[in-house]
């Protein structure tokens, strides 16, 4: 039933598809869909307007206008269902790239930094540093016994891309989970990493961002998943630039 309520609109020509007002919509309400920002439903939106704040552009606003009243079971469902789908993406159903793995069987985060490694200017290419698999943050699971005790990498995607130096200077002793703050479900990341910072598991946090306005979000998403586990713990953060040089070296 339509009824005249306070609603977000958002404003395409500011809107760059940063993401960033994603995770600051508890109830799920905001995707981003074809590189902006989208309600998902008015029912799901309740017009407090928490996502205001997390808008570098200002593209969003609340209105009042005709729009579906606002349905908390309808939000309680789509938070259950992104969980689900969520739990369902970590687990897979057999695919072998959701089957956890551990390249260094037996060795902590600190010897496997101290591991000798081939620089790309030595004899051959770099050995990698990576020490499991998966590392799609969709796909790791909070439980993942790679986790306990780990210094804890989270790098946008382009990191490793851009980055020449990425396995020797940011990988080496830490584990990995990797993903898009923008194409991915900003959410999701959210509730991922609260229960994993909730456990307590971890013993730090670097994350490898691009200068791009876009990357932000991840550290919008790492800082709400702390609150909402209630953990702090030290968080140390690399921005990469498109070409490939480290920006806040």
């Amino acid at each position: 039933m339509k009824i005249t309520r306070k609603i977000i609109e958002i404003d395409d020509e500011l809107c760059n598809g940063c993401g960033e007002c994603v995770p600051t919509c508890a109830e799920g309400a905001l995707r981003i869909v074809d590189g902006k920002a989208r309600l998902i439903a008015e029912k799901y939106c309740d017009g407090l307007g928490a996502c205001l704040g997390g808008c570098p552009t200002g593209a969003l606003k609340v209105i009042e206008r005709a729009a579906d009243d606002f349905d908390e079971e309808a939000v309680e469902e789509l938070l259950s269902r992104q969980r689900a789908a969520e739990a369902a993406a970590s687990m897979g159903c057999g695919c072998p790239s959701s089957h956890l793995q551990t390249f260094t069987a037996g060795a902590t985060p600190c010897q496997a930094a101290n591991q000798p490694r081939q620089t790309g200017s030595e004899s051959g290419p770099s050995a990698s540093a990576l020490s499991h698999w998966p590392v799609q943050i969709r796909l790791v699971p909070p439980t993942a016994p790679f986790l306990e005790g780990a210094d804890l990498l989270v790098a946008a995607d382009c990191v490793p891309v851009a980055y020449p130096r990425f396995h020797q200077d940011l990988l080496a002793g830490r584990a990995v989970m990797t993903g898009c703050p923008k194409f991915d479900d900003a959410e999701a990341y959210v509730q991922k990493f609260t229960e994993i910072f909730a456990s307590g598991r971890l013993k730090s946090v670097t994350i490898a961002i691009m200068e791009v306005p876009c990357c932000g979000a991840m550290r919008n998403i790492i800082r709400e998943a702390m609150q909402r586990a209630g953990k702090s713990m030290p968080v140390k953060e690399v921005v990469v630039g498109v070409r490939g040089e480290l920006r806040n070296a």
